[in-house]
């Protein structure tokens, strides 16, 4: 897995295997784990995720930039629909991405989530 934070769009990012993805599903379904990720030194890339269970209302995402890791937390009802899409994005059979990003209103994700894109695991736009 790799996590790329860019400063100047305020977003992250991801980029992982199907099996990364479809581990991170579910540790945001269960709403506890924390991931590893490839880092270079001086870069822009973060250490890992890390996912937790709060009351919520909604996901929130955010970098910690003590410990250079992203956090994921919500109330289980957000982190279910957050898990599904991770799942989706695993198991698609072609390439893409996925823009997570909140706006008012939004139905799962929390006001200061941070913009999240995750990568297909098979790279690229669809074949669609």
């Amino acid at each position: 897995m790799r996590l790329v934070s860019d400063p100047g769009y305020g977003e992250v990012d991801l980029s992982a295997s199907a099996e990364e993805l479809t581990w991170l599903a579910s540790a945001v379904a269960q709403g506890e784990g924390l991931l590893s990720s490839t880092s270079s030194p001086g870069s822009n890339t973060l250490a890992g995720v890390e996912v937790k269970e709060t009351s919520g209302p909604g996901v929130l995402i955010r970098r910690d930039t003590e410990r250079q890791i992203l956090v994921i937390s919500g109330d289980s009802a957000s982190r279910a629909v957050l898990a599904e899409n991770l799942r989706d994005m695993a198991t698609a059979e072609d390439g893409g991405h996925l823009h997570i990003d909140y706006y008012p209103g939004h139905f799962y994700l929390a006001e200061g989530s941070l913009p999240l894109v995750v990568n297909s695991p098979h790279g690229g736009m669809p074949t669609r």
